[in-house]
């Protein structure tokens, strides 16, 4: 307990020996009131010791009147019976003191004449509550400490507001080049994202200096201050001018810390209008933004509101969603503008972050906006999340129908995979990446049933349809697209066997996308073994499309019998020597017509190449082998024997080992007879 102060001059106290005024004796007590009342937690004992020792006109002045309280702002203001003129008086004229200096800001001066003021306050506040003789000067001073109050608690946030700094917030706005569409183009042949991982698609979770601990808007040290100014506008009757004065300032600052953010107040129009490359960054930025306001700043005003407005549950509440509604609505806006942009297939993978940040964020609105007043603010960010929702949805059937509709007539030259090839299946790959997102926004009163636009895989596919969740079956519905698309880019080729290598080389990379992503686990091994089965097809009609004519001069059926002596005696007539010359001259042109044409032709894949040249080895090299042996003797040691045995069979598994390499055979393999 602090001591009691020290008793009032003598002079005041006897009424003589100083020859001042009634009025001079009365200011000086009225100082000292109020000290005592700011410096002495027994005030009120102390108070009446004062006044009964200045005046004894006072002296029926009793203990009860005055009830001890503690004057800190945390507690309830003092419940002090205003029955002296004079203690209204000494309040009167200290408010009147300060409002004589407004130059002059209570709250940067000592403590004690913060206390002092506060107290002078709750004295005129208590006597107008209390009418009677005086109320209207009550009144006046009353109004002109409102006033002082207002524009102090304007000073006092602005002044400790903490400033928020971007580079500290810590969050990751780097994704790896597999977490956006935009990297992926048509025109690509190797997209640098193809070697991505799933898990690295998306990038990690936030990592923020706020997960530890909380940012507070205001430094602490000012929040009791705050909540001082924001208890007596409360009880005087300003809580209109406190909720607009706060509201006012919270608005402002919050607008600030998104400047800083990068988030931009941007219109529908605005953001139509801005190119695919800065929006693309907006939009990231938003991302983060969003979670960053949510979580911190939000989290931070909702704070801010309990400790300062902990007067009034409605104030509280009103305060809350009227200061931050800017703030969330400029968010929103620029969710909406970018949820009726036109559809683009780049821009999925940003709209689906921006739905699956708002997405996360709601719960955590939700229980920050306690009141029904948050209502509406909830209703207009499910609002924006559902437009989003439809852009995703509008967005995939967009590309749906760019698939469908692509139809570029410029055949790959060697039979290589289409850029188009590659910019789906890493689209897809994508895809999967957000597959809950996705199961919960496609639903099935769409086209689904008529996903599969091909005859011959109706019967096959439609029986797996059942099982797989929405994201499955519209992935089954955009493989088709791509199959179609890329069987029709196939007949460009006026070179069957070249067709075929086109074929296989698109079929395979889909293959290997699939089984290598989680597309394996949705589209299931049953569509893996059914192209899987494709790919040998195209493998079996390759081979006979381009060597079955080669072949064919390898054969001795058409010698006649006599055309089966190893010896080459020349027995039988279809077996003569000039018609064994013209079957090695047919078979070398014919080999060397493939080698020029095939070694340019590419398979990119080196198991699928090497088990291609294995294929042809195992069909050319025995036959080779087996009719030289048959019938070399009839050409060999002949004039320009070295014309028609231009190869042995080592040479031929060298030349084919130069195919589907994609450039010029690099050597001439063989060995001229002579």
């Amino acid at each position: 307990m602090s001591a009691a102060p020290p008793p009032p001059p003598e002079s005041a106290a006897t009424g003589g020996g100083g020859g001042g005024s009634d009025s001079d004796k009365v200011l000086a007590a009225a100082q000292h009131i109020v000290k005592s009342l700011a410096t002495s937690k027994n005030a009120a004992d102390d108070m009446i010791r004062i006044l009964s020792g200045f005046d004894n006109r006072l002296s029926s002045i009793t203990a009860d009147l005055f009830p001890s309280a503690d004057l800190s702002s945390s507690a309830e203001p003092p419940e002090i019976s205003i029955s002296s003129a004079a203690a209204f008086d000494a309040a009167e004229q200290l408010i009147l003191l300060w409002d004589a200096t407004p130059e002059a800001l209570v709250f940067e001066a000592h403590e004690q004449d913060i206390a002092q003021y506060l107290t002078a306050v709750d004295v005129a506040v208590e006597h107008l509550a209390r009418g009677g003789a005086g109320a209207g000067r009550a009144g006046v001073a009353v109004q002109l400490a409102m006033a002082r109050l207002e524009e102090e608690l304007r000073h006092h946030m602005v002044r400790h507001a903490v400033p928020l700094d971007p580079t500290g917030l810590c969050f990751s706005l780097r994704r790896l080049s597999l977490g956006s569409f935009d990297d992926l183009d048509f025109d690509a042949a190797t997209p640098h994202s193809v070697d991505a991982t799933p898990e690295t698609a998306r990038g990690g979770p936030l990592v923020s200096p706020f997960d530890d601990h909380a940012f507070d808007p205001v430094r602490p040290e000012a929040v009791d201050d705050l909540r001082a100014i924001a208890d007596r506008m409360a009880r005087a009757g300003y809580a209109r001018e406190l909720a607009d004065a706060y509201c006012n300032i919270r608005r402002d600052l919050l607008d600030e810390y998104l400047s800083v953010l990068g988030v931009e107040r941007l219109s529908i129009d605005e953001v139509q209008r801005v190119e695919w490359k800065q929006l693309n960054d907006k939009m990231k930025k938003w991302v983060q933004g969003v979670k960053t306001v949510v979580r911190v700043l939000l989290a931070g005003e909702r704070r801010l509101c309990d400790q300062v407005l902990a007067v009034s549950d409605e104030l509280r509440e009103e305060c809350f969603v009227e200061s931050t509604k800017g703030c969330i609505m400029q968010i929103l806006n620029f969710g909406d503008a970018v949820a009726v942009c036109p559809r683009s297939p780049e821009k999925l993978s940003r709209i689906l972050d921006m739905y699956e940040a708002l997405a996360e964020v709601i719960p955590e609105m939700k229980d920050l906006c306690l009141g029904s007043s948050g209502d509406g603010v909830i209703s207009d960010v499910q609002a924006i999340l559902d437009r989003l929702g439809e852009a995703v949805r509008g967005t995939l059937f967009e590309f749906g129908k760019v698939l469908q509709q692509e139809s570029s007539r410029r055949a790959m030259t060697a039979g290589e995979i289409h850029p188009m090839t590659r910019y789906v299946m890493n689209y897809l790959r994508l895809l999967v990446v957000y597959s809950e997102t996705l199961d919960g926004l496609l639903d099935d009163d769409g086209d689904e049933s008529n996903a599969l636009e091909r005859p011959e895989d109706k019967d096959q596919d439609t029986e797996h349809l059942e099982g797989m969740t929405p994201l499955g079956r519209r992935l089954l519905k955009l493989m088709c697209y791509l199959e179609a698309n890329l069987e029709d880019k196939s007949k460009l080729y006026e070179d069957a066997a070249l067709e075929c290598i086109f074929s296989m080389n698109n079929l395979l990379y889909i293959v290997q996308k699939v089984k290598d992503s989680e597309l394996g686990k949705i589209l299931g091994d049953h569509w893996v073994r059914r192209r899987s089965g494709k790919i040998r097809q195209y493998s079996k009609s390759y081979l006979r499309i381009s060597w079955m004519k080669t072949l064919s001069y390898l054969r001795d059926d058409v010698h006649g019998s006599g055309g089966g002596s190893g010896s080459g005696s020349g027995s039988g007539h279809s077996g003569s020597r000039m018609s064994i010359k013209e079957k090695f001259k047919n078979f070398n042109l014919s080999f060397e017509e493939i080698y020029r044409n095939q070694t340019l032709w590419k398979v990119p894949d080196p198991q699928l190449r090497e088990e291609l040249k294995i294929s042809i080895s195992e069909n050319v090299i025995p036959a080779y082998r087996a009719f030289l042996g048959r019938y070399g003797s009839q050409v060999d040691g002949g004039r320009n024997s070295g014309k028609y045995i231009k190869y042995t069979p080592e040479d031929l598994e060298g030349q084919l080992s130069d195919l589907f390499e994609g450039s010029p055979g690099s050597a001439n393999h063989s060995r001229r007879r002579t």
